[in-house]
């Protein structure tokens, strides 16, 4: 495959048996070769869009001493800043040339989980930062919620199989900026090629050349969309629950060309996580003869953990 596919998750809710069927089998098919797809008819307003992006190009153009007020030591990162280089993919030294900011989740009647998850990070120079943020985080959630209805229905499973583990989840929006590049960098790139931890990633902000994934004859694929579209991939989370069935395709943000290293770039994904008890283990009906069970049992705050130590961003 050379090009990323298009859904339109519209079908998925129109209340059309035969339109519904139509994007389980798109989706199906694209997350089970390439990992990625396109999507449209998400809950994302043009206006909110909007919004967020003023709002996070204000946020990332405070002077550095602000940004780094809102650096919290001791959370690996899981909410507010992350200041430049911080983070690398697994594997690799070189720190990848970006920062970051993290809007986690909102949990509701929930004791428990608000008192393990992190408190969200409030920036006082901006009244309207953390508004947008969490009204983003929610429509993202609930366009997630729906993609993996599909993905339950297309693996055989009870439509609504995802809904009680991704409640409350440990989901991240990050708000992503890659500034100029000034000199040649060494060895770095603006995200160096990874698989995403979490189920399912959706992503703002592939508008332009940048992002490429790799398809299973090892070439290199641009994965642009549409400015009223979503990238949506397969993360490793929902690669081990499926014994790899859905392909968590591993993907680069490569510097741009010489002329156009003047120029900032932003991308904004959401990573869906389940809460940490969420069992990882193999759906036994992915599992047969030809395809023999690939992973070891794990919990998804088990395989977090163990992934945030990969990257750097938590000390063992």
């Amino acid at each position: 495959m050379s090009a990323i596919p298009s859904v339109d998750l519209s079908d998925f809710i129109s209340g059309d048996p035969i339109r519904k069927q139509k994007f389980i089998k798109e989706i199906g098919a694209a997350f089970e070769d390439i990992g990625f797809v396109a999507l449209s008819g998400h809950f994302l307003s043009d206006e909110l869009v909007e919004q967020l992006y003023a709002q996070i190009k204000d946020f990332f153009k405070l002077p550095q001493e602000v940004k780094d007020s809102y650096e919290i030591e001791g959370i690996g990162g899981q909410r507010g800043y992350t200041s430049f280089g911080k983070e690398h993919a697994k594997g690799k030294k070189e720190g990848d040339l970006k920062e970051f900011w993290h809007f986690g989740q909102y949990v509701e009647n929930n004791p428990k989980l608000e008192s393990e998850y992190p408190d969200n990070v409030t920036v006082k120079e901006l009244p309207e930062f953390n508004d947008t943020g969490k009204e983003t985080y929610k429509m993202l959630e609930k366009t997630a919620r729906y993609v993996l209805r599909a993905l339950a229905l297309h693996l055989g499973l009870e439509e609504t199989y995802f809904d009680q583990w991704i409640k409350n989840g440990n989901s991240i929006l990050r708000p992503i900026h890659y500034p100029p590049i000034t000199s040649e960098p060494k060895n770095a790139v603006r995200a160096a090629a990874h698989g995403d931890i979490n189920l399912i990633t959706l992503l703002m902000g592939a508008h332009g050349k940048g992002l490429q994934v790799q398809n299973h004859q090892g070439e290199w694929v641009d994965a642009i969309a549409r400015p009223d579209q979503l990238m949506i991939n397969v993360g490793d989370m929902l690669s081990r629950l499926t014994n790899n069935k859905l392909k968590s395709t591993i993907h680069q943000v490569v510097n741009p060309p010489r002329e156009l290293w003047g120029s900032s770039r932003y991308s904004i994904p959401f990573f869906m996580h389940p809460v940490s008890e969420m069992p990882l283990n193999c759906l036994e009906h992915c599992i047969d003869e030809d395809h023999p069970k690939g992973f070891e049992d794990t919990t998804a705050g088990e395989y977090l953990n163990e992934r945030l130590i990969e990257l750097g961003l938590v000390k063992k």
